[in-house]
């Protein structure tokens, strides 16, 4: 196990999971995940309103807490993936600038045109 910002685990190559988190990413902000939480919502509100047994009670408020911490762990990656891509452009832009305003350009700006593409590579 690796305590390594996602960002940076497995060099240039994207881990499984890092694939395995961008995919399930994109489905959980489909209409289809939202009908199908929609759907468990409302199964909740049935099993409720019909005082079902507390099988039914214990089954509905399982899955609906698996589901928000799945929810919870992908926006995590998500959203610190996303500030080291924000992190490494500023970084880029703050050499470029420095090397513009030394007069002297050079691998700064191969660097700052690298970070640019970078949501392609996250």
């Amino acid at each position: 196990m690796t305590l390594q910002h996602p960002a940076d685990r497995g060099g240039d190559e994207r881990a499984l999971f890092a694939r395995l988190a961008e995919r399930a990413s994109n489905f959980t902000s489909s209409p289809v995940f939202f009908g199908g939480c929609l759907a468990l919502v409302a199964l909740v509100a049935i099993v409720h309103a019909l005082k079902l047994s507390d099988e039914w009670l214990l089954l509905t408020g399982e899955s609906m807490t698996a589901v928000t911490l799945l929810l919870l762990a992908l926006l995590k990656n998500s959203e610190r993936r996303a500030e080291h891509a924000i992190q490494r452009k500023l970084d880029a832009i703050a050499a470029a600038l420095l090397e513009m305003h030394e007069n002297k350009p050079g691998q700064a700006f191969e660097d700052l045109r690298k970070a640019i593409r970078m949501e392609e590579e996250t």
